[in-house]
């Protein structure tokens, strides 16, 4: 792979005590716009400077993510804040303790309905006057059972008083699979990250409705993950990958970069979908009050991994009746979420840990502040019993 210039490379921040024990890294990433700082991390070597040399593996899905992180054939992965907090409480799978090390980024999701169901919306006033015009149940498709697009995707869908356990079908397919998937009428909308709903508006087969920022300005989307026991085998290492990752994000976080990587997410051992259908949306296109640009490092506000973040998938998968109700909520979350180690790498890499925590308001009105989630998650009217 060709090397960028030694001046395109970000000013390097102070070692870490300690070389790393594992030098050698194997990261999987699917192909998605926000494999960005992945993928900026290899292309520039960031991580040589903390004693580590990165391999990257591309993966079919988050099946495969999930399967090679638990197997040990991958360090650590891009991968969906949800996943790693369903591998942990073995839905869907074998149950594997996990670690998330960092945020890789926040919004950068949206919700793309076929052409069909997108004039029957403009035709009427809401969703479900819509979906009645198929004569069928809908079909649509997100990324993993427990992932974040299935969340996005069942809170979107309450908030527009559907019920996405009885009112539609809900299917796992693949990222990359997805547009020739709705370009087949398999599918009457799809939750997936980009470039994907930029290349299903730009082949004509569907259109973007709701940005996932819309539905939580500024969510956590993506994490750096691993199982915990690599954590604790290698400490070192994990705090040079997060220190690393820092570093790609906050080179990301310049416009002309953001620019320059879309070119080279483009090529084909990465997303391998020309460049101005990554560039737009990765850099902040279309611009309105609602639609928030995805989000790499924003002066480090971006990365903490916050527990509370964590914490509110688990009132998800409790509102959809994947697990039981529970009080140690804020226990899991404080043990998979690897704050100490983060906050570490961030003093090494000059990054301010953000303090200010507000509380969020969701499209639909509710206020997620971190207080009393097994509660919070009660106060649905649409929930999964």
């Amino acid at each position: 792979m060709t090397q960028p210039a030694h001046s395109n490379r970000p000013e390097t921040s102070r070692a870490a005590p300690g070389g790393p024990e594992k030098t050698h890294l194997r990261l999987g990433f699917v192909a998605l716009s926000d494999a960005a700082p992945l993928v900026a991390a290899k292309l520039y070597e960031f991580g040589h400077a903390h004693g580590l040399t990165l391999e990257l593996v591309r993966q079919p899905s988050w099946a495969a993510v999930r399967d090679k992180l638990i197997a040990g054939d991958l360090d650590a992965a891009h991968a969906l804040y949800g996943l790693v907090y369903g591998v942990q409480l073995g839905l869907g799978g074998p149950q594997t303790d996990m670690a998330v090390l960092m945020v890789l980024n926040r919004n950068g999701q949206a919700i793309t309905l076929s052409r069909r169901l997108t004039e029957a919306l403009s035709a009427h006033r809401t969703l479900p006057e819509a979906l009645a015009t198929l004569g069928r149940k809908p079909v649509f498709a997100q990324t993993f059972p427990t992932g974040t697009h299935a969340m996005w995707l069942y809170y979107w869908l309450a908030a527009q008083r559907v019920h996405p356990l009885r009112d539609i079908e809900s299917v796992v397919i693949p990222p990359p699979q997805m547009v020739n998937a709705l370009a087949q009428d398999k599918l009457d909308g799809l939750c997936v990250g980009e470039p994907w709903n930029a290349v299903a508006q730009a082949q004509g087969v569907g259109a973007t409705v709701v940005y996932s920022s819309e539905i939580w300005p500024d969510h956590p989307e993506k994490v750096l993950a691993c199982r915990r026991d690599f954590v604790s085998r290698f400490p070192n290492t994990s705090r040079a990958l997060v220190q690393t990752m820092l570093e790609a994000c906050r080179w990301l976080d310049e416009d002309h970069h953001c620019a320059e990587i879309a070119r080279r997410l483009a090529q084909p051992e990465f997303i391998g979908v020309p460049a101005d259908m990554i560039a737009p949306r990765l850099q902040g296109e279309p611009v309105h009050a609602t639609r928030l640009p995805v989000r790499f490092f924003a002066g480090g506000h971006v990365n903490y991994p916050r527990p509370d973040d964590g914490v509110w998938f688990l009132t998800q998968y409790q509102r959809w009746g994947m697990i039981d109700r529970r009080d140690d909520y804020a226990e899991i979350a404080a043990r998979i979420n690897q704050t100490a180690l983060y906050r570490e790498a961030a003093h090494h890499a000059g990054v301010t840990i953000p303090d200010d925590r507000t509380p969020q308001v969701l499209i639909d009105g509710h206020v997620w502040d971190g207080a009393n989630p097994a509660a919070y998650a009660d106060t649905f009217a649409i929930r999964g019993s």
